[in-house]
């Protein structure tokens, strides 16, 4: 018998998802404060982010791995102005999986001062406050 697409499923393709754009955004912050004129020693805050950017690296290969064993793949990703969709198969099932940017935003957030160290507790206590 074969399992549906579940939640786990899903969990795995939206941080496939994220963690890429997560990536990106600390590239350009890591340029960015590298470049700066502003900052006298630029050095510390450059390897905070590059700690950063190896542990979101990690754990997007760890996610990589698991979609594999799980036999989740997605295979298109289209971003406009409003959203990011993604089509995705899944042991035979087709999905399709869709985040505005708006939440985008807030989970890229989050995800960004969970790997800069930072306590999340607060933003995630107000998270699931907003939630039905």
């Amino acid at each position: 018998m074969t399992m549906q697409i579940t939640a786990e499923d899903r969990a795995l393709v939206r941080t496939y998802l994220l963690l890429p754009m997560v990536l990106t955004a600390f590239e350009r912050d890591k340029r960015i404060l590298s470049e700066s004129a502003g900052l006298r020693t630029p050095g510390p805050y450059v390897e905070v982010v590059e700690h950063a950017m190896n542990a979101v690296s990690a754990e997007l290969k760890d996610i990589r791995a698991a979609m594999r064993k799980r036999g989740v793949k997605v295979y298109e990703e289209t971003r406009d102005s409003v959203q990011v969709v993604a089509l995705y198969q899944c042991r035979g099932y087709h999905g399709r999986f869709m985040m505005l940017n708006s939440y985008v935003a807030a989970e890229a957030g989050l995800l960004m001062r969970k790997y800069l160290g930072l306590d999340t507790r607060r933003i995630e206590g107000a998270r699931t406050t907003l939630r039905p």
